[in-house]
């Protein structure tokens, strides 16, 4: 047993200069951990609210009740608890604060907890945390799905398309995955200094998008991929739609090329870009309230693709095993901080993984230099991790700790492929 002693809390800076909570748990013996909560852009209805001040300071997003839920509430509560018992500490969070979203303490405060704990009983342990989570079972190095184009939310909607990801699926190792989309993100720029000026940098560290169609973004990634030397299968393409950012009134709106489509003219346009391009992966493909578009894709297209749920199942084992029964998508989308602790987390990767379905770890548009999702990516043998582009150095951080890992795994090192699709696509 290993008691928390002291729980202490400060604000420190994301990636887009908004402030978020760094919480540390120190346990018996002077060890200790610490959790740091991203932020969202995209989020679905469902998630877990952060708590924030509102208010003209820092537009709103100010961070002291959510502190001060932690340095008091928070810490009265798991102060004396056994760090290792991470479902007990989860537990005791989520009771403590009494609602559905965990909107009276905070997501941020509970999440960057939870992670605090579950790293200091790593350090207790004595163990990477990725050794810690795996438990002496086998693990595997991430499919990596990586932006190259950011869009939506994530680029002021100058495309529709929220992230155009690549996925190095005939990658040997993990280290040749990462060279592989180093080279499409070389050349994808450079297609792209020849169309004009570079105009900057998405959120998530991918190209800011320069395009006069969502298709265009399509066709130069592909020749993106042609051009680095790649064929054959191996580099495929993701598609974050994130389609509830542009549906209204019952339609599909795609401001860039000012058309609008209803749930079956949409999955048509979907369906073209499946046939014409070598897309592997599409997430929120529907609008998170589009029952019947999930499970009308999924029926069109769930033998062929990677159908993922983000907005659509906001890490919850709950809606996974619904929409399982019903045929609404084959992967999920697994974030911390969507969901709020990390066992609600690993709950739904179990769900998922019973369904034969594929899981993927995800970081957010709003990120810090906190690696833990790489660990967790590993260590739960989650199969896929998506962190956003192979540059900037919250993107990197992640990405870099994979590398270190497969360093450490040395010769028993697996690099997870195509085998960390969904059932029937590997």
């Amino acid at each position: 047993m290993r008691k928390i002693e002291d729980v202490r809390a400060r604000r420190i800076w994301d990636s887009r200069g908004r402030p978020t909570i760094e919480v540390d748990v120190v346990i018996q013996g002077g060890l200790q951990g610490r959790g740091v909560a991203p932020a969202g852009a995209s989020r679905g209805e469902a998630e877990a609210i952060d708590l924030r001040d509102g208010g003209s300071r820092f537009a709103g997003y100010d961070v002291q009740n959510a502190l001060a839920a932690v340095r008091g509430e928070i810490a009265e509560a798991i102060i004396g608890l056994d760090a290792i018992d991470q479902r007990s500490i989860d537990e005791t969070l989520i009771a403590v604060d009494g609602t559905a979203n965990k909107s009276r303490l905070g997501g941020n405060a509970i999440v960057a907890t939870s992670m605090a704990v579950l790293r200091a009983a790593a350090a207790a342990a004595g163990e990477p945390l990725w050794r810690y989570l795996a438990d002496g079972k086998p693990v595997r190095l991430p499919l990596p799905e990586i932006q190259i184009f950011g869009g939506g939310v994530h680029a002021a909607r100058r495309v529709d398309i929220q992230d155009f990801l690549v996925m190095p699926v005939g990658a040997e190792t993990f280290t040749k995955a990462l060279e592989m989309v180093a080279d499409v993100y070389a050349a994808a720029g450079e297609l792209m200094a020849r169309k004009g000026p570079l105009t900057g940098v998405a959120d998530e560290g991918g190209y800011w998008p320069n395009f006069d169609s969502n298709e265009e973004a399509l066709t130069t990634l592909t020749r993106a991929i042609e051009t680095a030397g790649y064929g054959n299968g191996e580099v495929m393409i993701s598609l974050d739609i994130a389609a509830s950012q542009f549906y209204e009134h019952g339609h599909y709106k795609l401001g860039l090329e000012d058309r609008s489509f209803d749930t079956g003219e949409w999955i048509e346009v979907l369906a073209n870009w499946i046939g014409t391009f070598p897309i592997l992966s599409i997430e929120d493909p529907v609008n998170e309230r589009d029952r019947d578009g999930m499970i009308a894709i999924t029926q069109r297209f769930g033998n062929k693709l990677q159908i993922i749920g983000d907005d659509y199942l906001v890490t919850s084992a709950g809606r996974v095993r619904v929409a399982q029964a019903e045929g609404a998508g084959n992967a999920v989308l697994l974030k911390p901080n969507q969901v709020g602790t990390i066992t609600e987390t690993l709950d739904t990767l179990v769900a998922a993984r019973a369904a034969g379905w594929g899981t993927v770890v995800s970081a957010r548009s709003g990120e810090t230099e906190d690696d833990i999702i790489s660990d967790l990516s590993v260590g739960w043998n989650a199969g896929q991790l998506k962190v956003g582009s192979i540059t900037r150095s919250e993107r990197t951080a992640k990405w870099n700790q994979v590398l270190r890992i497969e360093e450490m795994l040395g010769g028993k090192a697996e690099y997870a492929g195509r085998s960390a699709l969904p059932k029937g696509l590997r």
